[in-house]
């Protein structure tokens, strides 16, 4: 005898299910074909690039002349290397700064908690301005210092609000028997609470080293020396400005070459992270947000 399950429960059709996994390929497709197109690009000869009017969807003669020139020129590794060190220490001091307030909202009975919070949760309603964040920056001496893209934007409010919720649905219980055991809220913190929240850290750290290696506009308003430039900025008077990076008097490679391994360079730490902390996702950023 078979059961009637609504529409939405029921196993799809044959049908139904080629027509999902086609639309899932185009999805793929359109997706990956943009990515390859630049890495196609950025490893073809100048012959193939002029005589495909730019863009190369599959080189006949793969060359790394266009990684060389600009690693060579100094400028984008040098950025590289700002930008490695920004995030590297931006999401070390972000996600300490996060954890121990996160901890704090989250505990009950916290004096002067949710006053605390409800400043927190304004500012997410209510962000300051460009203006506002330039003549703080000024104030504080900040100006031509890496410390400018990383303390004006050391917690984010989101991040804290996801954290305060996964720290939230930790049970009562496993923190009061530490606390029976002698634990303070430090030793709970380092020995209950961190060790049950690897995937809201994963997804939280990911978060804030995105923030910061993509940090480009902070870095043109803030930093008058363009030695210190990230990769962000540099990309972009690269792409978009057509500027020089690459210091060399004659150019073996294609400059829309040169253009898109240096898109390729900024990007690829990214993307090549991003797998290895993709299924903490699901858990870590549901978790906190359905409980917050």
């Amino acid at each position: 005898m078979r059961h009637a399950y609504p529409a939405w429960q029921g196993r799809p059709g044959p049908a139904i299910r080629a027509a999902k996994a086609v639309a899932l390929a185009v999805v793929v497709l359109l997706v990956l074909f943009p990515i390859w197109t630049v890495v196609a690009t950025s490893l073809a000869a100048p012959q193939d690039v002029i005589a495909n009017g730019g863009w190369v969807v599959w080189p006949r003669r793969i060359t790394f002349d266009a990684y060389t020139e600009i690693l060579d020129g100094g400028v984008v590794t040098r950025a590289l290397l700002v930008s490695a060190g920004v995030t590297v220490v931006g999401t070390a001091l972000s996600l300490t700064c996060t954890v121990f307030l996160a901890y704090a909202l989250s505990r009950p009975g916290v004096y002067g908690g949710r006053p605390v919070l409800l400043l927190v949760l304004f500012t997410f309603l209510f962000p300051p301005g460009m203006i506002p964040l330039f003549l703080v920056v000024r104030t504080t001496g900040l100006f031509d210092q890496y410390a400018a893209l990383i303390l004006p934007f050391l917690v984010n409010v989101f991040n804290l609000v996801v954290m305060r919720g996964f720290f939230q649905s930790i049970p009562a219980e496993l923190l009061e028997a530490a606390r029976i055991d002698g634990a303070g809220d430090l030793a709970m913190l380092w020995r209950v609470v961190l060790p049950l929240s690897k995937a809201v850290l994963a997804v939280v750290g990911l978060f804030y080293a995105v923030a910061y290696w993509n940090r480009f506009f902070e870095a043109i308003i803030y930093f008058n020396d363009q030695s210190k430039w990230p990769i962000g900025t540099v990309l972009r008077q690269y792409v978009t400005g057509g500027a020089d990076m690459t210091g060399e008097a004659v150019a073996t490679a294609a400059p829309q070459s040169t253009q898109m391994a240096v898109v390729v360079l900024a990007t690829a730490p990214i993307v090549v992270v991003y797998p290895f902390l993709q299924r903490y996702f699901v858990k870590g950023v549901l978790t906190g947000a359905l409980k917050a």
